[in-house]
């Protein structure tokens, strides 16, 4: 007869910790995005897709998902209009493309239904976006690791930050919670700058 208990032992993943104790803070500003679209716009082959993927998860707020899910369908050029398809359940919406947008948008037509791909035709993966930006954060010299999550909150920041209500401000990112957007006005400095008026 054969014993049949287990000789493994139950082995469960260390937890992950909270963001806040790999990062100092989770958004870029409006400064270190712009080094990292110089930087982007110098790196190689790739550097017109790198730099409009970059332009565009900044300016309209995209998760890494939804960018590399961005189909030609869904941008028209001739009216400067984006329909953006939220993931996570979020509200879809239609913002406006402006020249720089359109600009970084029209040399990547292509055969592919998706607007950024790979060298091989194929849609970038999420996976890229990651690996895309830590490499062009290190060529932008940034003093810590990018990750794609962070183009999102630097659009959310820099919206709050230039008055933008909280509901407009909701709809723009695709947020059903009032309380998501909230996070973005709370730490807008400009809500304080007269306080101290000498």
């Amino acid at each position: 007869m054969s014993d049949a208990s287990s000789t493994t032992e139950n082995r469960t993943l260390p937890r992950r910790l909270p963001n806040a104790a790999y990062r100092q803070r989770e958004y870029l500003t409006e400064s270190e995005v712009e080094r990292l679209l110089d930087a982007a716009r110098k790196r190689g082959r790739n550097a017109a897709r790198d730099s409009a993927a970059i332009l565009l998860a900044y300016r309209h707020g995209l998760r890494a998902q939804e960018l590399c899910s961005l189909r030609w369908a869904q941008v028209d050029l001739r009216h400067g209009r984006l329909h953006v398809n939220r993931a996570k359940g979020g509200i879809e919406s239609v913002h406006p493309l402006h020249g720089p947008e359109l600009r970084a948008l029209r040399p990547l037509q292509g055969n592919s239904p998706y607007v950024f791909t790979t060298e091989a035709g194929t849609p970038v993966t999420t996976a890229w976006s990651l690996r895309m930006l830590q490499r062009t954060g290190k060529a932008a010299k940034l003093p810590f690791a990018v990750h794609p999550h962070m183009l999102r909150h630097a659009c959310g920041y820099k919206l709050a930050n230039d008055g933008h209500d909280t509901r407009s401000l909701a709809h723009y990112l695709g947020h059903r919670n009032l309380q998501s957007t909230a996070r973005y006005t709370a730490l807008a400095p400009d809500r304080f700058a007269k306080f101290w008026q000498d």
